[in-house]
């Protein structure tokens, strides 16, 4: 049993929210310049805002994803339960359509569609209620979930040292406090003196804008590395632990997350550092045997070619741009859920997992 401590983030980030005007999302796009935020008024608001990376990160999206199959239900014209299932289909299809990697995505959906399902039997306007209200039990377990796993996590930390963590696994990547991040917060509140090396994180330099934005506005140090240098770091034996969100887990172990943490996964294999994974169970997929199974999203080669809207890469040049890669498990130290931390043989530990009762906080 993990003994609870308070958690004291200061960060009071509300990366996205229910309202009665929409879906209101901080607009990752824009940080660390600037602090907006918007106001999804559609179901095709929210799709475009997942797709273009307003809202990012697998435990948010899915929870986007919820809030706009919910919106687009609430302004649903139709007049009965048939035409409302629909409808239902036809919204879901095209939040289903936005990104292929996170597995919370679909989670999401199909969590939506299970709650349509057990209230059809009502009228419409219940049914209407009923997916709003469960969406937004879904924010709220996603805050719970991160706390628990910050718990369980805190205990694998150095007490002393610098954790490094690759793109940005935070508060802005879930519905607050975040996984890995997560994670790394709980440490520090236990009284653990950890700061933090943050991997850029090429193309979208979501740790360099996002996840150092938000470990400063908590007060805990770091640093921000280009992608190369994390390798030079743990030769130097400046790196003690290296702690990375997920996309999506297969069952045997094998993670999915932003493009590059398999090199530093096999960085940290060479250094003899520990490499973690922090996610909440909707990230695991044991319908997916491995990771050769899981879809790997490409996206614009502008995000390669361009940065801050200036060309930076001759015309015409051929560009890869996939936005994540698979860790095969053997570099996986442990995996981190709400549920408890799962180790290998992660084959048979994520399904002792699968059947624990959720210990959220």
């Amino acid at each position: 049993m993990i003994a609870p401590f308070p958690l004291q983030s200061k960060l009071m980030i509300k990366t996205l929210e229910w309202t009665p005007e929409g879906v209101r999302f901080i607009d990752q796009t824009r940080l660390p310049a600037e602090e907006v935020y918007v106001t999804c008024r559609t179901y095709q608001e929210v799709g475009n805002a997942i797709r273009d990376m307003v809202v990012r990160g697998a435990p948010a999206i899915g929870v986007a994803a919820a809030m706009g199959v919910a919106l687009g239900i609430k302004q649903s014209n139709a007049r009965d339960v048939r035409s409302l299932r629909e409808d239902f289909n036809r919204i879901s299809g095209m939040i289903a359509d936005t990104r292929p990697t996170a597995v919370n995505l679909f989670w999401a959906i199909r969590r939506m569609k299970e709650k349509f399902d057990s209230v059809s039997s009502q009228d419409i306007e219940h049914i209407k209620a009923a997916l709003i209200s469960e969406a937004q039990q879904m924010h709220r377990e996603d805050i719970a979930a991160n706390q628990a796993m910050g718990r369980h996590g805190a205990t694998l930390m150095p007490s002393s040292g610098s954790v490094l963590t690759h793109c940005n696994a935070g508060a802005l990547a879930t519905c607050g406090y975040g996984t890995a991040l997560g994670v790394i917060r709980a440490a520090v509140d236990s009284g653990k003196k950890i700061d933090v090396f943050a991997d850029e994180t090429r193309p979208f330099l979501q740790g360099a804008r996002l996840t150092a934005w938000e470990l400063m506005k908590d007060g805990i140090q770091t640093t921000v590395i280009a992608d190369n240098m994390a390798g030079a770091m743990m030769r130097q034996g400046r790196i003690k632990a290296v702690i990375v969100g997920a996309d999506r887990i297969a069952a045997n172990g094998d993670v999915a997350n932003k493009i590059g943490t398999y090199g530093v996964a096999v960085l940290a294999k060479e250094h003899a550092i520990p490499f973690y994974v922090a996610a909440p169970w909707s990230t695991v997929d044991l319908n997916t045997p491995t990771g050769d199974e899981i879809p790997i999203e490409q996206r614009s080669p502008r995000e390669v070619t361009h940065h801050g809207g200036k060309q930076i890469a001759p015309d015409g040049v051929l560009v890869e741009n996939p936005a994540f890669d698979v860790t095969p498990h053997k570099y996986v130290t442990s995996i981190i859920t709400e549920r408890g931390i799962a180790r290998p043989p992660y084959s048979e530990s994520l399904k002792e997992l699968a059947s624990a009762t959720a210990a959220l906080a």
